[in-house]
């Protein structure tokens, strides 16, 4: 890796991602994209939510409303998110809506947004019928973050074979007294509890949910 230092050239100069051009009385700034940026983000046809999904448009747009920046160069940055989008599958309306939100919020202005809320959970996104589970928490003071499923770590990470006994909800009767015990087990089955479906083989616990329902 190496590092290069950048000289003014032509009275411009880029800088955090910027252009910014010096001019006789002042300076204006356009947005810088280097030769070698491919345009690549979650595509729209990704298993992700739609909030990781837009996340780097809505990025490029607050930047584009936010900095000052004259038409022309609006225009341009315009013309390059529209095509990142294409180039990902986004429908370029879905693009255009975003940015009449972010231009919406804009203009209302912090102090007559809603407080933020502060409490945060987290849910796996397998698919979007997990949207009818958080809906629930809609109008709560509980935000809800989505946990993607779907990452790079666990494309490439080995696979091992199923246990026979997976973890999961399990039910096991005590041979003293019949009585009978439902529980949900982060473990394997197998390790949790013996073959006489009584205490684990390996290190059982001092207290449990299923020694103080059986007889002892």
């Amino acid at each position: 890796m190496q590092t290069k230092i950048n000289t003014e050239d032509e009275d411009r100069i880029q800088f955090l991602g910027l252009t910014i051009h010096r001019n006789k009385h002042n300076m204006t700034i356009n947005i810088y994209r280097k030769p070698t940026e491919t345009d690549t983000t979650i595509h729209y046809l990704s298993n992700h939510p739609s909030e990781q999904k837009m996340a780097a448009y809505r990025y490029h747009i607050n930047r584009l409303n936010t900095l000052p920046i004259n038409e022309e160069g609006k225009e341009k940055e315009w013309d390059n998110i529209g095509r990142m989008a294409m180039n990902n599958g986004f429908p370029r309306d879905s693009i255009k809506k975003l940015r009449k939100i972010l231009e919406q919020k804009k203009s209302i202005g912090t102090n007559d947004r809603k407080q933020e809320k502060e409490k945060w959970t987290p849910f796996a996104y397998f698919s979007p019928l997990v949207r009818k589970v958080t809906n629930i928490f809609r109008d709560t003071d509980i935000e809800i973050a989505y946990r993607s499923t779907n990452t790079i770590f666990k494309q490439l990470a080995k696979k091992t074979d199923r246990p026979d006994n997976p973890s999961g909800i399990y039910s096991i009767r005590c041979i003293t007294c019949n009585k009978e015990y439902v529980g949900q087990s982060g473990r394997d089955i197998q390790w949790r509890y013996s073959p006489t479906g009584l205490w684990p083989t390996e290190r059982p616990p001092p207290v449990s949910e299923a020694s103080a329902n059986f007889c002892g």
